[in-house]
Order: structure tokens, then sequence, then C-alpha cells
């Protein structure tokens, strides 16, 4: 069974969780039209052309010889009509050749690309958040000569960040930038799990690295950001000579087989040539706008993933055979009769929808200039959705019993590439010390507060509605954010006098302040369809009933684990002696 983008329903919940209809509603070049025929054609070409080059990239890989890449049959081919379908350029700089279209509809887009296959969908990804950095902080002539092959996709781009000692901590990186008398710089050093590192899908690849200067101070404020082509240009903007940068090597990884993840190494030969990006020794901000966007899009790629083993599974069981249902006269069942395997399903729609709600209205933030917003939603939409990624994916398996375990049902595989993304890109821990320490206490805590207001908004629409085919949801809704409310209460006081308190009940409070907005969101979107009369009202409102009654209810617990747990996890170094 392979993968069918489910326009319609991105489109609803981009229109109506995102925000984007009251976007749309204040007028301007983009209408909602617009933005039906973009999701469409990027929903044909994720169906028809990438998804059928999954199993076939899972299979193959990326072979590497004398220092090359070779990517699997089709995908230079499939690569080269998207960007030239203008695919890459969805959300870049009008300014650069961009179409400077909405986050939000991009975001909609990456998804499709990730469900269609997620080998293929994270190296545009970094791509673009090179775009968005090189147009910030780079200097007009860099802007000038990499740009425009950057934004339209001809060329491809890397992030440079881990080494063999310095993976979550950056600042312990090595790698060294030489200044040079023409005002470039030479790189030497060694960088590892660099995704598209190398590979043949582009002529050229953007390398944009972080190392250290001979005289900068120690730690993260002593680290800059350079461009490293791996072939340099001409003057007239030619490809020129190779750089002084190699790929030595690929990994052989779980999951997503065909994206190369490359061991790189620069300076075999002196150096290779780098041009600063931003300011010396403040490259670290720079690299944040290209991890930020990367860590939205990693989000996405749950959701992706969600999709598409919730799509393989539901296809499974409408078809598979087993038992008799109760009250059935049928011989044998189809399994999606069962309840049990009824609520199986039921958990991955609505968790995947949960998830996407919440990715989409991060980039809608981002669209709106709502700074604080959007930095309170990024680690929830990255490391929520990554996590409902991994676990929706083993409960496809599940619901495919041991065929499940077998890789030609290609169940597995979601499995395999899904688990991934709660690592990259700062693993789902490190996202959640970033929401407790540094996102909570934003503008001495209004930032969150504000946002909780607005979840109980949403509760008091449900309870205002008197729908009975809303449950108990309005009462499950409220149940979670004020256990949210007062977890967060609990972590604003501690931050400062007990962090290590604070630090250990960071994960449990990030799926906590998951389950509460998605809940909301899927409560609004319900809402949202009742009163407009389109986007499947009944079955909106069941999947928000589900989610509120089913997982939104595991409030409570998520709540004392934050508030009453921190002993248990700080006080038992015993437990884990010898």
């Amino acid at each position: 069974m392979t993968y069918r983008a489910p326009v319609a329903d991105i489109a609803f919940t981009l229109k109506h969780g995102a925000g984007l209809s009251a976007t749309l509603a204040r007028g301007g070049e983009l209408g909602a039209d617009d933005v039906d025929a973009v999701l469409q054609e990027a929903g044909r070409f994720a169906t028809d052309i990438i998804a059928p080059l999954n199993a076939i990239g899972d299979r193959h890989g990326t072979p590497f010889k004398n220092g090359e890449v070779t990517t699997p049959p089709g995908w230079k081919e499939a690569y080269r009509a998207w960007f030239m379908g203008g695919w890459n350029a969805v959300s870049a700089p009008v300014q650069w050749g961009g179409q400077g279209l909405p986050h939000a509809v991009n975001a909609a887009c990456i998804e499709m690309w990730n469900s269609a296959s997620m080998a293929f969908g994270i190296g545009p990804v970094l791509t673009m958040g090179a775009v968005e950095a090189l147009a910030a902080y780079g200097a007009e002539d860099l802007k000038r000569a990499y740009l425009p092959k950057l934004a339209s996709g001809e060329w491809m781009g890397t992030m440079q960040l881990t080494e063999p000692q310095a993976g979550s901590d950056v600042g312990a990186l090595r790698t060294r930038a030489e200044r040079a008398g023409d005002g470039s710089y030479r790189i030497t050093g060694q960088k590892i799990f660099i995704t598209y590192g190398e590979h043949d899908l582009t002529d050229n690849i953007i390398h944009f690295v972080l190392a250290r200067l001979p005289d900068a101070p120690p730690g993260n404020k002593g680290i800059s950001l350079f461009l490293v082509p791996k072939f340099l240009l001409n003057a007239d903007g030619s490809l020129g000579k190779r750089n002084d940068a190699r790929a030595h090597s690929i990994e052989h990884k779980m999951g997503i087989h065909a994206s190369p993840t490359c061991t790189m190494v620069y300076g075999d030969q002196g150096g290779a040539i780098g041009y600063l990006v931003g300011e010396e020794n403040r490259g670290l901000n720079v690299m944040f706008t290209m991890m930020n966007l990367a860590r939205l899009a990693v989000g996405l790629q749950g959701v992706a993933i969600a999709e598409r083993a919730t799509q393989h599974a539901l296809a499974y069981a409408r078809e598979r055979k087993q038992g008799r249902a109760a009250g059935s006269g049928a011989v044998s069942s189809a399994i999606i009769e069962h309840p049990d395997v009824k609520r199986m399903l039921l958990t991955m729609r609505a968790l995947t929808r949960a998830a996407r709600t919440i990715c989409y209205a991060t980039a809608g933030a981002i669209d709106s200039g709502d700074n604080g917003r959007a930095s309170l939603l990024t680690p929830v939409a990255k490391a929520f959705s990554t996590d409902i990624g991994v676990e929706v994916a083993s409960l496809g398996i599940q619901v495919h019993g041991g065929m499940g375990f077998i890789e030609e049902t290609g169940a597995a595989q979601h499995y395999r590439d899904a688990r991934i993304a709660s690592i990259y890109e700062g693993t789902n821990g490190i996202q959640a010390v970033d929401l407790v320490m540094r996102k909570l206490p934003l503008s001495g805590g209004e930032t969150v507060r504000s946002y909780i207001g607005e979840l109980r908004g949403t509760v008091q629409a449900v309870q205002a509605a008197n729908d009975p085919a809303f449950g108990a949801t309005g009462a499950r809704l409220l149940d979670a954010v004020e256990c949210l409310e007062r977890a967060t209460t609990w972590l604003l006081g501690k931050i400062e006098s007990e962090p290590q308190a604070a630090l250990a009940g960071a994960t449990p409070y990030l799926r906590l302040f998951g389950n509460a907005a998605g809940g909301c969101m899927l409560a609004d979107e319900a809402l949202a369809a009742l009163r407009l009369a389109e986007g499947e009202p009944a079955a909106r409102i069941g999947i928000a009933r589900f989610f509120a009654e089913n997982i939104a209810a595991q409030a409570s617990g998520l709540e004392r684990a934050v508030t009453e747990g921190a002993d248990s996890v700080n006080g038992a170094d015993a437990a884990l002696a010898g």
C-alpha cells in the first residue's frame, strides 16, 4: 500500500488550525483558491512521483565509492522535476527567485514530501534553512552568488554542527577556521552525521559549517558560521575547481536508507575555502535560524510518517479478516470491526491530526511575526510530533500483527524511518529542556500564560456549543488545561531555585503541553467544521472527542510526574549503580 496525500484534511487544518483563513480574509495577492491549487498539485506530485520511490530508496540505499554517493534509481529525475516545479522556492524570498508564500503553506508541502518519502524530504529542508540564514545574515556578494540557485533548489545546502566529541554540546566543537588575506577563511576539521553531505542530485552542494577561529573565546560564544561550497565559483558564477572538502564515508543506518548521512573532512590540502556568514564568533545565532526551521520541519516529519503509517494500517485493517466481531453474523470479520483494533486506529488518527495542527500553528505564528508564540511552540512541535511519529508507526505494526514484523508489508519501514526524528535536530529531551528552561520564562511567563488562556477559551466554546456529540470533551479538556496551568506555575517557581527539579519534569511537561494544546486545537477544528458545515464535521467531532476522552485524559498523571516526580529521578542514583 502506498501513500495518497490527504489534501482535504491538510487544507482544512491549514486554514482553520494554523489560522490561514484569517490571513487570507485580510486580503492580498494570495487567495484561498491559490492555496488549494498549490496543495492539490503538491499532493499530486507527492503521491504520483515521490511515493513510488520510497521502497526503492529503502532497498537500494546510497552506495558510496571513491568519495561519491549514488542515489537510488529514479531519484535524480524526481528531484530535478521537483525543483523545476518550484517546490523548493515555495516560501523563499521573492527577491532571490522564491515565491514568498506563507511558511504555513510550505509546512503543508513539507509534510507531503516526507510522507511520500522521509529520506527524500529531509534533504530540501536543509536547503530551505540555508536560504533563510543566508538571506538574513549573508553579505550582499555572497547572497548574489549563492542565493538564487539555493532558493530554486538547483543547488542543495547542508547544516554542519556535529563532531565526534561535540553532539548536543555544540560548544565543544574543534573544527578550525583561519583568516586568509583575501577576506575568505580556511576550514580544517571533521563533521559527522551530515545529512546529504555528498550526493548526485545537484552539481554543487553548499555546506554551512560551524568552526572556531584561533582567537575565539571558549564555548558557544566562540563559534562562527561559514559557507563552504563543494565547488568554488568562477568570476562569472560558473563552477570552478573542487574545494578542499570531501565525504570520507557514509553511515549504515536503521532507517531513512536513501538519505546519505556522511562524515565530512575539511583541509586535506591545507584548508577548504569558506566565507563568513554573519559576524565572527556569532555563528550560533545564525545557525539557529536554520535550526529552528529544521526543528519545525522535523516535527512535520513526525506528522508525515504518522499519516503514512495510519493510511497503511487502515487499509490493512479493512481488508484483513480474523475472528468474528461481537454481534456480527459473519463467519470472519475485518479486524477493523474489533474494538481494540478500532482503538489503535483511532489513537493513530487522533495523534496524527493533533501533531499536524500543532506544527501548522507554529508555522502560522512564524508567518504572523508572533516570535514569542513561535518560540514557545517550536520545541513542542518538534518533540511532541516526532514522539507521535514513533508511537503511531509502532501501533501500525501492531495492527498488522505478525505481518507488521515482516519487511515486505512496508509497515516496518515507517517505524525504522520515524525513529531518527526524535533524535536529530536536537533530541526530544533537549527540546523539553528548551521549553521549560528558556521558553516558559519568556516575558516573565506571560507568553505561556496567554497561550493557556487561549486554550481555556476553546474549552469554553466547546462547553457553550452544548452538543451531545462532543460527549465529555469539554470536561476532559478543561481538566487537561488546568493540569497544564498548575504544572506551568510550579515549574516557573522552580527554574531559578531548584533547576534540577524543573529539569526532571521537563519531558512529562512537554507531553502534557502537547496533549492539552493538541486536544484543544482538534476541538477548535471540530467547532469550525460544525459552524461552516464543511470538512466532515461528524468525523472531526469524533476525533476531538476520542482525543479528549482517551489521550488528554492522561493529564493528571503527567502533572503529578512533573510536580511530584523529581525526587524519584534525582534521588535514585543507587538504582543505576553497578
